[in-house]
C-alpha cells in the first residue's frame, strides 16, 4: 500500500513494521507529530509523553533491558537533555533494539540554536543515519533497529525540520513478528560501575572497527554513477537540493553516517576531477573526510548558518564554477506576507508580562509561549537559555545582588515540570530573594496543545493524575505560594509587588488555561466606543492582535482603538487599562449573532 506521509508520519509507520513495543518522548518541534501519529494510528504500540528527554530516554533504556524495541524521540536540544544516559548507553549496548530520533532544526525556525547532532553520534561513538525523504525516513527506521541489535548500540536517527514535515509517497510494509526475548541480566554489561566500564570501552572500540567495515559495504551508503567529471558527495535533505541542480552528476548518497565509509569514498574521489561535500549546517563530512588525507571541498561555498535551499545550492555551484548560472531565486523575508509571531488574543500570559513590566523587575525567561513577551510592544524577558533555566538564572542574579528592583523567573507548567522542579528546589535550599511565576496554561502550548503531568490525561489519552503545583510548591519548602487570575491585571500587579518585597523564594500560579487548546475559548467580545476613545494607546501597548488602530482620528490627530470580534476572546485585560473606559462588552444581542 502506498501512502502520502510526512516524515515523522512515516517514522511512526516504521516503528509499527520494525516491532517497536514502546514509544517514549517529549514534545519538541520538529518531532513531535512521531509520537502523536504512534498514539492515534499504531496503537498496539504503547507510546507515552515523560516529564522530560532524559527521562525519556531511561524509560527507552528500561523498554530495551526488558526485551522490547524501544523508540525515543527528541528535538535536537533534546538530546543535550538525554545526553547523560546516551553516553553511559553507549558503553553497555542493548538487549533489544533501540533507537533515538534527533530531529535537527536548521534555521531555528522554532528552536533557540541549531546545533548540528551528527556530532553527538560520534561523540557517543555510535552510528547514526539520515534519511533524504519520507520513503528513507521509514526504511531508515526499520533498518536502524536492525542495526542496533547487530552491533548491540544504540542508533541514532537523525531528521531535520524539511524531513520532518515534509511530504511524500511511501510505500508501506508488513510488520515484523519478533521472537520474546524478555529481560536477561547481565550486571557486568549493564551496572557501570568503573570496573564494568573499562571492559565495556573496549567493546565499544571494538564494535567501532565492525562498524566501519559495515559502513563500507551498506547500500545505506551508494554511488550512483552517472559517468560524470563531478562527484557530489552528500546526504539528507541536502542530497534532494543536489539532484535538482545537477541531476546527471556522479553521487556518493551518504545515509549511514557514522562511521563514514573512508576507503569507498576514496575510490568515488580519486574517480571524479571534481569532489564536493554538500552538506547543511556544519561541515560534518567534509571535516572527517579531509582528515583522512582525501581532498575534498564544502562549506567554501555552501553556508554553515541556516538551512540549504535549491537556490542555495545553486549559488554555491555556480560560486564553485561547476554551473553557470543559478536557477530560480530565493524569496527575501520582506517579499513574504508579514507573519509576526506574538501571544494568542486572549491568551493568559499577557497579564502577567504588564504587571511585571509596569513593575521594572529583572524578568529571567524560559521555552514556551510566554517566550513572545520579548517582542514588541510587551518587550519584558531579559534572558532565555534552555528549558528550567528562568529559575537558575533568577537566583544567579539574586546572588550578585543584580537588579535592584528585584527578579521574576517566569517558566510554564510543561517546562517547570520538564526541568523546574529542582531549580525551585536550590532556590529554597539556598534561601533565594526570587519570585517565580508559574505560568499555567493547562497543555503544553508552543508544541500543538501536548498533554503532560498536570492535565490529567496521557498520551493515548487515558486519565490519569495530575500534578498540583500549589502543594509541589510547599512541598518542596516554599512559604509562600498564591494562585492568581492572569486576566485580573490588578491583583496581578498587587501579588507580584508583594511577592518581590518578601525575603526568600515565592511562587505564584496563574490559573487560566490556553485559548486555543484544547478546544478556543470565546467568552462574550468587546468593542470600542469611538465617541468615547480619546487615542491614549495604552489598549495597544498590551500587545493584542484583536486590537487595531482605527481609520478614524482624534481632535489631536491619534488613532483610535477598534476590535476585531471575530479575534477578541473576552479576556478584560484591555478594558482594566482603557482609563476613559471606552472598552466595553459587546451587547449581548450584537455577541449572540
Amino acid at each position: 500500500m502506498r501512502r502520502l506521509l510526512s516524515g515523522n508520519e512515516a517514522v511512526a509507520r516504521g516503528a509499527l513494521e520494525a516491532g517497536v513495543k514502546l514509544a517514549v518522548g517529549y514534545p519538541g518541534t520538529p518531532s513531535t507529530e512521531i509520537l502523536e501519529t504512534l498514539a492515534e494510528d499504531y496503537r498496539s504500540i504503547y507510546s507515552q509523553w515523560s516529564p522530560n528527554e532524559k527521562v525519556a530516554f531511561e524509560v527507552g533504556i528500561g523498554a530495551s533491558l526488558g526485551g522490547g524495541r524501544a523508540l525515543v524521540t527528541m528535538k535536537h536540544v533534546g538530546l543535550n537533555v538525554a545526553a547523560d544516559p546516551f553516553m553511559t548507553f553507549a558503553y553497555t549496548g542493548v538487549n533489544a533494539g533501540f533507537v533515538v530520533i534527533s530531529a535537527d532544526d536548521p534555521e531555528m525556525h522554532s528552536s533557540q540554536n541549531e546545533q548540528d547532532n551528527r556530532f553527538f553520534a560520534k561523540f557517543a561513538q555510535v552510528p547514526f543515519l539520515e534519511p533524504s525523504d519520507s520513503q528513507e525516513a521509514k526504511d531508515m527506521t526499520v533498518k536502524a533497529f536492525e542495526i542496533s541489535e547487530k552491533f548491540d548500540t544504540p542508533v541514532v536517527l537523525r531528521l531535520t525540520t524539511r524531513i520532518s514535515h515534509s511530504k511524500g509517497i511511501v510505500e508501506e510494509g508488513q510488520p515484523v513478528q519478533l521472537p520474546e526475548s524478555g529481560f536477561k541480566r547481565d550486571m557486568q554489561k549493564y551496572v557501570m560501575i568503573p570496573a564494568n566500564a573499562k571492559r565495556r570501552h573496549v567493546v565499544v572500540l571494538e564494535r567501532l572497527q565492525k562498524m566501519s567495515k559495515y559502513s563500507e559495504a551498506t547500500e545505506l551508503n551508494r554511488v550512483e554513477n552517472n559517468g560524470s567529471e563531478i562527484g557530489i558527495i552528500t546526504g539528507g535533505i541536502a542530497y534532494e537540493y543536489a539532484k535538482d541542480n545537477l541531476p546527471n552528476a556522479d553521487y556518493f548518497k551518504i545515509g549511514f553516517g557514522f562511521p563514514l565509509p573512508l576507503e569507498k569514498i576514496r575510490r568515488f574521489v580519486a574517480s571524479h576531477k571534481i569532489a564536493l561535500v554538500i552538506e547543511e549546517l556544519e561541515p560534518y563530512y567534509e571535516e572527517i573526510i579531509n582528515a583522512a588525507g582525501i581532498k575534498v571541498e564544502g562549506k567554501k561555498y555552501f553556508s554553515r548558518l541556516g538551512e540549504l535551499s535549491p537556490y542555495k545550492v545553486a549559488l554555491g555551484l555556480k560560486e564553485a564554477g561547476i554551473i553557470k548560472e543559478a536557477r530560480g531565486a530565493e524569496i527575501a523575508p520582506e517579499q513574504l506576507f508579514p507573519r509576526p509571531p506574538i501571544l494568542c488574543p486572549g491568551c493568559p500570559h499577557r497579564g502577567a508580562y504588564m504587571a511585571l513590566r509596569k513593575l521594572g523587575v529583572a524578568v529571567t525567561g524560559d521555552i514556551g509561549c510566554y517566550t513572545l513577551g520579548v517582542l514588541p510592544p510587551l518587550e519584558y524577558l531579559d534572558s532565555c537559555i534552555c528549558m528550567g533555566a528562568s529559575i537558575g538564572n533568577a537566583i544567579g542574579i539574586d546572588k550578585v545582588r543584580g537588579h535592584p528592583k528585584g527578579t521574576v523567573a517566569v517558566i510554564g507548567d510543561s517546562t517547570f515540570l520538564h526541568s523546574g522542579i529542582t531549580g525551585l528546589l536550590d532556590a529554597v535550599y539556598n534561601k533565594s530573594n526570587v519570585t517565580i511565576i508559574i505560568l499555567d496554561n493547562r497543555v503544553t502550548a508552543m508544541t500543538g496543545g501536548q498533554q503532560h503531568p498536570a492535565t490529567g490525561f496521557t498520551l493515548m489519552g487515558e486519565p490519569t493524575r495530575s500534578v498540583n503545583f500549589v502543594e509541589l510548591a510547599k512541598a518542596l519548602g516554599v512559604e509562600s505560594v498564591h494562585e492568581v487570575d492572569p486576566y485580573d491585571y490588578k491583583g496581578m500587579l498587587d501579588t507580584i509587588e508583594a511577592e518581590i518585597g518578601r525575603p526568600g523564594p515565592s511562587v505564584i500560579i496563574t490559573n487560566r488555561p490556553c485559548v486555543l487548546m484544547p478546544k478556543r475559548i470565546m467568552d462574550r467580545p468587546f468593542m470600542v466606543v469611538a465617541e468615547d476613545c480619546n487615542g491614549c494607546s495604552a489598549c495597544f501597548r498590551i500587545g493584542c492582535p484583536a486590537i487595531a488602530p482605527s481609520k478614524e482620528m482624534t481632535k489631536h490627530n491619534r488613532p483610535k482603538a477598534v476590535i476585531d470580534p471575530v479575534l477578541c476572546t473576552g479576556c478584560t485585560l484591555c478594558a482594566q487599562v482603557c482609563k476613559p473606559e471606552a472598552i466595553i462588552p459587546v451587547p449581548e444581542t450584537a455577541a449572540a449573532k
